[in-house]
């Protein structure tokens, strides 16, 4: 009898491991480590505007306009609640996608407005904040990539025959990923360029 079993488990472990299923452990595993670092590198950048947007209206109080879209933007990225089961739901990945691009495109134009104020651009603190920003942008594109490459062959494998009977067995449904548009979008990243000032421009890619 203790024989029979034994036999049966190893049978059982060699079929799940021809029809994937150990791939799709390592595989889903593989995109909840990427997913984590995306919100994490997302996450830094949320911390970093406060002070970024608080430096600014030091020295110019009058680009309200500027300053309030980014503090807004910034709201709304955060109060999605990016969970780690958010790339199950296309809707919902795709609103935190708009969100994210939604606030990049508001830092941009913050910092179009930052080349009109040479003293700005000479503060110390500022030049900081920009090299740090400069620095997560560069970490987002990098996460973003990494992520983008474990969910495609995650989805690979939950689509493709035989393996996409397993996925059907056992639950394992294609995950969110971002668009082509929204790629070409984060690939140009807010300039954090200050010419004659002296402070770092960001690594390129």
């Amino acid at each position: 009898m203790r024989t029979a079993i034994i036999a049966f488990l190893c049978g059982l472990t060699f079929t799940l491991g021809g029809c994937g299923y150990n791939r799709f452990q390592e595989l889903d595993e593989a995109t909840k480590s990427a997913w984590s670092e995306v919100l994490n590198q997302y996450q830094r950048r949320n911390d970093l505007i406060p002070n970024l947007v608080n430096t600014v209206k030091g020295f110019a109080q009058q680009e309200q306009t500027v300053l309030t879209q980014v503090t807004e933007a910034r709201a709304r990225a955060g109060s999605i609640q990016a969970t780690p089961d958010l790339v199950n739901n296309e809707e919902a990945f795709k609103r935190f996608q708009q969100a994210q691009a939604d606030l990049t495109s508001a830092l941009s134009r913050l910092l179009v407005v930052t080349e009109n104020y040479p003293q700005l651009k000479s503060d110390q603190q500022f030049n900081a904040l920009m090299a740090e920003l400069a620095g997560t942008e560069n970490r987002i594109a990098v996460a973003r990539q990494r992520y983008i490459k474990a969910v495609q062959e995650y989805n690979v494998l939950a689509r493709q025959f035989p393996t996409n009977l397993t996925a059907m067995m056992f639950g394992y449904k294609p995950k969110a990923n971002f668009t082509v548009e929204n790629e070409q979008a984060i690939s140009k990243p807010p300039a954090v360029d200050f010419g004659k000032s002296g402070a770092p421009a960001p690594a390129q890619k």
